[in-house]
């Protein structure tokens, strides 16, 4: 027997056994995705890693990084393929747009849609369309239409799309990718909206789009005329402490200038979580309810002390005119859960701590265990007296809208 028989070999029973894994936690709900993702050689799109690697549930492999040594290009983790797949909904027959190419996905995509169907997957970097047009060949995929464009203008020749899925992190969605899609169609994108990214399934309603799910996911930012950089606001001018806003900075950010010279107050809020319980809702809930919603990350290498968060690099916080609180938490007795509370620093610092600390309080009892909130994407030109009720939040293309359902 040969190593490419005995490696041949090995690289399938990993490939089933991260399928069985995923069909067990219920990310894999339907046979079809179950099929093609026991048929397509992941480990081929992703020569750069070990088999143990390429074939790992949850971990993406990284393929192409910039002149900063940040990531630009990876093959998605088999979870978030997956799932964004079963989103979809893809099925044979269907005209398939993928924006962001790494030729794996793809190649699922071409399993899904047989013979009868059309995959086109288009990116902006040449060096990821060779890539990808020489793996998908290799794989035996070649029918996959490969197209190095700038996708923010999508991809008009082969409209209109059943399925447009982005495996890129998009901050927007262009006109063009709404006028592209079916009348019928699905568009199932990594969203960024106030600085947390879902992976939205939306269908079209004449001009505009209505979610059916939205589920908790990180991804490669977008490149080209889609990018978009959060802004970073620096506490007391230090790269100790770091606010990043989504959607433009406070008005007089200056005013946080004495905020951390100020007693950091506390609030217990009593709302407990398993340490393994989702609370995604809580991260939604606060970005639609505080205005100056924005995440907090701190240099471990830099830090003196004034804010102890319980996630350095991601911490939700809001902006009050000379103050600023976060979320954070604490062991419960039993060490079986732990307790949210916050800490705000500057002059209002008690009045906001509780504020916020009822902001949760408000979640646990209104919203926790409920769906997350419904997400609506409107041309820019919209008028608000025609937009649904909720959170909106203004982007280039688009007006984006949160809306919680109605409690009962």
């Amino acid at each position: 027997m040969t190593e490419t028989t005995v490696d041949s070999e090995r690289a399938a029973r990993l490939r089933n056994r991260v399928v069985d894994d995923l069909v067990a936690d219920g990310t894999i709900v339907s046979a079809r995705v179950e099929a093609a993702m026991r048929t397509v050689p992941r480990h081929l799109f992703a020569p750069e890693a070990s088999l143990e690697e390429a074939y790992h549930p949850y971990n993406a492999v990284f393929t192409k990084t910039d002149e900063h040594g940040a990531t630009v290009s990876s093959v998605s983790a088999p979870q978030i393929q997956a799932m964004m797949l079963e989103q979809a909904g893809i099925a044979p027959g269907m005209r398939v747009l993928e924006i962001g190419s790494g030729g794996c996905n793809a190649a699922l995509i071409a399993e899904l849609v047989g013979g009868s169907g059309e995959v086109t997957t288009v990116d902006i970097d040449p060096e990821v369309t060779a890539r990808a047009t020489r793996l998908l060949a290799a794989t035996g995929y070649a029918r996959v239409r490969v197209v190095r464009a700038d996708a923010e203008n999508g991809v008009p020749a082969h409209a209109p799309y059943d399925r447009i899925l982005v495996t890129v992190g998009a901050w927007d969605v262009p006109a063009a990718w709404t006028a592209q899609l079916a009348e019928d169609g699905r568009l199932v994108v990594p969203l960024r909206m106030r600085g947390l990214t879902r992976s939205v399934a939306f269908e079209r309603t004449g001009d505009h789009l209505t979610s059916t799910s939205a589920l908790v996911c990180g991804f490669v930012p977008m490149q080209g005329a889609g990018a978009h950089q959060e802004q970073l606001l620096l506490v007391n001018g230090t790269n100790a402490i770091a606010l990043r806003f989504d959607d433009g900075l406070p008005a007089d950010p200056g005013l946080l200038d004495n905020a951390v010279r100020t007693p950091r107050a506390e609030a217990w809020t009593g709302v407990t979580v398993g340490r393994q319980e989702p609370f995604d809702t809580l991260q939604t809930h606060l970005a639609t309810v505080l205005p100056g919603f924005c995440v907090m990350a701190v240099d471990p290498d830099l830090d003196t002390g004034p804010v102890t968060p319980a996630n350095k690099w991601f911490s939700l916080a809001t902006v009050d005119g000379d103050g600023f609180a976060y979320v954070t938490t604490r062991r419960t007795p039993d060490d079986a859960s732990v307790e949210f509370g916050v800490h705000a620093l500057g002059p209002g610092g008690p009045a906001l701590a509780e504020a916020v600390a009822g902001q949760v309080r408000a979640w646990d009892r209104e919203r926790r265990g409920g769906p997350g909130p419904r997400v609506s994407v409107h041309p820019a030109h919209t008028p608000d007296d025609r937009l649904p009720g909720g959170r909106v939040v203004d982007k280039k293309h688009s007006r984006v809208v949160l809306s919680w359902p109605p409690q009962d």
